[in-house]
């Protein structure tokens, strides 16, 4: 990828400690910031029960659509940035709690499997908590072989996952 070309890219943004409903507003403000990127577009926020541990309070999630002129891990870099300081620490537990959690999903239609970037995101298809925000910016997007955002969306549980006023 040149300096010149521009990728839709897609983040997931989740937490669940101190004020998530908050802390994801702001976040989506850090990711306009980011050099050489533009926010387009912010889905609504949801709040959602645990998955993977549970006994842990409930998550506020969303995504957002950006354009950008990073390339993924660059952008990748710049997300772990936002994330270290919300005061995220990526040594605890795996899917325990967080302040902040910013997932990069896609990046154009780029498929990449390398030590710590896999795009697209490999368990999208398996969590409502982030199918649901993603299907308000991009239900047609692909994302491998298990079909479009909408298509993945229709075979989870979103039982657990109700919309936030804002």
């Amino acid at each position: 990828m040149t300096g010149n070309d521009s990728l839709l890219a897609y983040v997931g943004l989740g937490g669940n400690l101190g004020d998530a409903r908050r802390r994801i507003l702001e976040a989506f403000g850090a990711l306009a910031r980011i050099p050489r990127t533009r926010l387009l577009r912010r889905s609504r926020l949801y709040r959602t029960r645990p998955w993977g541990l549970a006994g842990q309070p409930d998550f506020v999630n969303a995504a957002a659509e950006l354009d950008t002129r990073l390339g993924p891990r660059e952008l990748l870099d710049a997300l772990l940035t936002i994330e270290r300081a919300n005061g995220r620490v990526r040594d605890a537990d795996r899917w325990g709690p967080r302040t902040l959690d910013l997932d990069l999903l896609a990046c154009g239609d780029l498929r990449i499997d390398a030590p710590g970037l896999t795009l697209p995101h490999p368990r999208i298809g398996e969590r409502a908590f982030v199918l649901l925000p993603l299907a308000e910016l991009a239900p047609h997007l692909h994302l491998g072989d298990a079909g479009s955002v909408r298509e993945q969306l229709a075979h989870v549980d979103t039982g657990g996952c109700t919309l936030l006023e804002e």
